[in-house]
């Protein structure tokens, strides 16, 4: 299947998922050593086809990133493809002369095959596909979706479950600008036997268009603010995603303040947990997750960091090089 834009997570189907998934695996192989023959073989076919020239990436990044700028470059150079990239774009673009955001993608898109834009405004990911040329990735836009980030949770839950179906997750902290919550609940919204709960303060609750769009699709959650509750939930959950409270996001700090350190998972939380269950962030971490948890076997955060890679090595293969899957 051939990808164009990636803007949002509802735009993956099934069909299409299994297909990133199985090329995900394969992409694994690319951090193998000794590899077999046969293996070699195998990284050299995946490899981006570089006849004229080979493809070039440009990362336009207006908000900061360390996982997801290197996951794209890492996951391109490892393709064998070029990397052109900005960062803090907003400042040190033409962006900061006060050129629109239409314009700076009309120009860079004559420039590269492909553009991963991060932008902090919502939306900003598809405004941008309407001007481009090439492939536009969204790679976070504000307070809104990002949708590779959601493909490797899921591809991580997989990995670690088995299965992403039959499923019991709880979200953990700022779940009204957290970007990576509504585009993983909006994937999981399409698999079977889904249940989620939400604990969060009422400051950063989920939003109203998400809890419709679950409602609309009967699809069981709950809401939780107290602790006695998310002991109960811990209990239950297969699957315990948390997230920081997004201090860039709010206006007044004294807001901010009320919702900082309501929710700190630490091992009094992960021992109430089952055997089988996995703890998941999209990283950075301040203190919303104890460091004490990281040696528990169920903490996957930092493998869940690794599979961005190669959720994102498959993506871009898909996109710049579909004929040679």
């Amino acid at each position: 299947m051939k990808l164009t834009h990636i803007l949002e997570a509802r735009q993956f189907k099934d069909a299409i998922l299994r297909e990133i998934f199985s090329l995900a695996d394969e992409m694994k192989l690319f951090d193998k050593t000794n590899l077999t023959e046969k293996e070699r073989k195998r990284c050299h076919k995946l490899k981006l086809s570089s006849q004229p020239r080979k493809k070039i990436m440009a990362c336009l990044f207006y908000e900061p990133s360390t996982r997801t700028r290197f996951s794209f470059e890492s996951a391109m150079k490892t393709l064998g493809g070029e990397v052109i990239s900005t960062e803090s774009a907003g400042m040190f673009s033409s962006a900061a002369k006060g050129e629109s955001l239409a314009d700076t993608v009309r120009v860079v898109s004559g420039y590269a095959d492909v553009i991963v834009l991060r932008h902090n405004k919502e939306g900003s990911a598809k405004e941008a596909a309407r001007y481009s040329r090439v492939p536009i990735i969204n790679a976070g836009d504000g307070p809104g979706e990002h949708p590779t980030q959601a493909l490797l949770d899921l591809y991580t839950i997989n990995d670690e479950l088995k299965r992403i179906d039959d499923l019991k997750i709880a979200f953990v902290g700022d779940l009204k600008y957290g970007r990576t919550v509504h585009s993983l609940v909006y994937l999981l919204a399409n698999r079977k036997n889904v249940e989620f709960y939400f604990i969060a303060p009422q400051p950063v609750k989920l939003p109203e268009e998400i809890k419709n769009y679950l409602l609309e699709k009967n699809i069981k959650f709950t809401e939780i603010e107290n602790e006695e509750g998310l002991e109960i939930v811990l209990r239950n959950c297969d699957v315990l995603y948390v997230t920081r409270i997004q201090k860039e996001r709010f206006e007044n700090e004294k807001e901010y303040e009320k919702c900082h350190g309501v929710y700190i998972i630490d091992s009094r939380h992960v021992c109430l947990m089952k055997k089988n269950s996995i703890i998941m962030h999209p990283l950075p971490r301040v203190d919303e997750i104890s460091i004490a948890v990281d040696d528990d076997p169920r903490a996957v955060y930092f493998r869940q960091a690794a599979n961005g890679k190669y959720i994102r090595m498959a993506l871009l293969k898909m996109i710049l090089d579909p004929e040679n899957i």
